[in-house]
């Protein structure tokens, strides 16, 4: 029994180190590589095992390069791979950079992977521009009509300001910029309407490729609507406003004049109670200036009869007006 155990556990323990082996020795892959005349030693594929590095992710790209003509060494990929770049997607671009005859290093496109774009697309886009469609934009001419305009920018990748360079974002952004400025400045909204491709024009002249990342080929307006009449809203708008402060001024003036009315009123009432109190001083004055010889006994008298008649008159005047009233 122990016998038959023996030989099965020798094998077992060679099995495990065959593949341990293989696991840090690709020979496949080696294989393949040499197959594909691309020189490379066992030992570099060791030394990427020891540093943690997928020697298929090097060897592969490096295959892939070798064979469409690029120079390209196993340093530069594994360098990039541990950079945390993307060496398949990089190997990619050079070659399709290769094949359309525009001058991209390793360097450069090392750098576009590592800034975060996709260098693949980037070379494509300057191959084939891309068409980018803004949103509707609205713009408002000197007369007051709302214009909704929807534009389709053709932009190419400039490889040398990939790195650096701002976005489509940007792109979007300053083109809207442009086309509310110059609808802006067109006096009628039907001068626009007349002649859209003026916008495009004016748009393109502003240089709005400036420190992006593309170069803008054209400017298309996709579509062109009549929107409000901003400019008849903002009047009434305007209009309502005043109305609104004209009221509060009416307001605060009647509110100033029923204050006024009644301070009046509490002033007339003032006055009536100094009349009132004058009046109770005349008998007192008149008993005082009997009393000091100032005021005679006729004078008393003939002062009563002025008053008596005075009455009478005054008794006489409102039987007539009420006799004329009826």
């Amino acid at each position: 029994m122990e016998l038959m155990i023996f030989p099965f556990l020798i094998l077992v323990i060679a099995a495990a180190a065959l593949s341990v082996f293989l696991h840090f020795v690709p020979l496949g892959l080696w294989i393949s590589a040499l197959a594909a005349g691309v020189n490379i030693s066992l030992f570099n594929l060791v030394g990427m095992r020891i540093r943690r590095v997928e020697p298929r992710m090097i060897v592969l790209p490096l295959i892939k390069g070798t064979k469409a003509g690029l120079d390209l060494n196993v340093n530069q990929l594994e360098a990039h791979y541990l950079a945390g770049g993307n060496v398949d997607n990089v190997v990619d671009a050079l070659i399709a950079a290769h094949r359309a005859q525009i001058d991209l290093s390793f360097e450069q496109a090392a750098a576009i992977d590592l800034a975060g774009r996709n260098v693949l697309e980037a070379v494509q886009m300057s191959v084939n521009p891309k068409v980018i469609e803004t949103p509707t934009i609205s713009a408002v001419a000197k007369n007051g009509i709302e214009l909704k305009v929807r534009a389709r920018v053709t932009v190419r990748a400039n490889i040398d300001r990939l790195v650096g360079g701002a976005g489509e974002a940007t792109i979007i952004a300053r083109v809207g910029e442009g086309i509310v400025t110059t609808v802006g400045s067109a006096e009628k909204h039907t001068d626009v309407l007349e002649n859209p491709d003026h916008i495009s024009q004016t748009v393109l002249e502003k240089g709005l490729d400036s420190g992006t990342a593309f170069e803008i080929l054209s400017i298309d307006i996709a579509d062109v609507d009549v929107g409000r009449n901003i400019g008849a809203q903002l009047q009434t708008d305007q209009a309502e406003a005043d109305k609104q402060i004209a009221q509060a001024r009416a307001e605060e003036r009647r509110a100033m004049a029923v204050a006024k009315e009644q301070e009046m009123k509490a002033y007339t009432q003032e006055m009536q109670a100094k009349v009132v109190e004058s009046e109770a001083e005349v008998p007192k004055a008149m008993a005082e200036a009997l009393r000091s010889g100032h005021l005679g006994v006729m004078d008393y008298y003939n002062l009563k009869n002025i008053e008596a008649d005075t009455d009478m008159r005054g008794s006489i005047a409102g039987h007539e007006v009420k006799g004329s009233s009826d």
